[in-house]
């Protein structure tokens, strides 16, 4: 039975998230600021979070960085901002998918069924310890990159896509592929998640930016 943890200042929208939650057979909890949840994760183990964004004490942007500090556990943001801007940052900082308020609970909980489903994939993979081309070291296991040397601190996302794309080492990749691999299902209406988290990758690697080329019409491809 998958833990749920419903984080959001207005109790209607947390039981009505609960209602549909413990139909499909969650185990559910909640809070309704962010410091409670952080406090939670500290004494709890959680499959995924569903955080709203504007709460008290803490928002929920802090409540994941903090929770991000102490374990890795698919975030789902929710917020009634649904600008581009406010998208790519909770990207940024790790988040798993973002959905704008007022949302559909059955499109909710179709969302939260996909993020659980490709972290459960992703957990039965074989893990591949490490890769290394010239000055690029990266060590899988440990979550560490490396440029001539020197650590590079990715998003957990980065992370994630990076790995994605060396398992995936000369294959061309695209767009839509990317996007169901890494994040479980189409972004409709945000294409351009793929482009952006590449390119903050690319920045991360430095001089080794161009083993990450554009197949121009399709996507992506790792070539080392």
């Amino acid at each position: 039975m998958y833990k749920i943890l419903i984080v959001d200042d207005e109790s209607k929208i947390r039981e009505v998230i609960r209602e549909y939650a413990e139909f499909e057979g969650y185990c559910v909890s909640e809070a309704n600021d962010g410091m409670t949840a952080v406090n939670l994760c500290k004494e709890n183990d959680y499959d995924i979070i569903i955080m709203d964004i504007m709460m008290p004490k803490i928002d929920g942007y802090h409540a994941a960085r903090e929770i991000r500090k102490l374990k890795e556990v698919p975030i789902v943001m929710l917020s009634a901002r649904g600008e581009e801007y406010d998208k790519l940052f909770g990207f940024e900082i790790g988040i798993d998918d973002y959905v704008v308020k007022p949302f559909s609970p059955k499109e909710l909980m179709a969302r939260i069924n996909a993020v659980l489903k490709r972290n459960h994939k992703k957990d039965s993979e074989p893990i591949m310890k490490s890769f290394k081309f010239k000055g690029l070291e990266i060590n899988m296991s440990g979550r560490c990159v490396y440029v001539e040397g020197e650590k590079v601190d990715l998003t957990p996302k980065e992370y994630e896509l990076l790995f994605y794309l060396i398992k995936n080492k000369n294959v061309a990749l695209s767009r839509e592929k990317i996007l169901s691999d890494v994040w479980g299902y189409d972004f409709f209406g945000f294409d351009r998640t793929v482009d952006t988290h590449i390119k903050m990758l690319r920045n991360n690697l430095g001089k080794y930016r161009y083993i990450i080329s554009t197949i121009r019409g399709i996507g992506y491809k790792l070539e080392a």
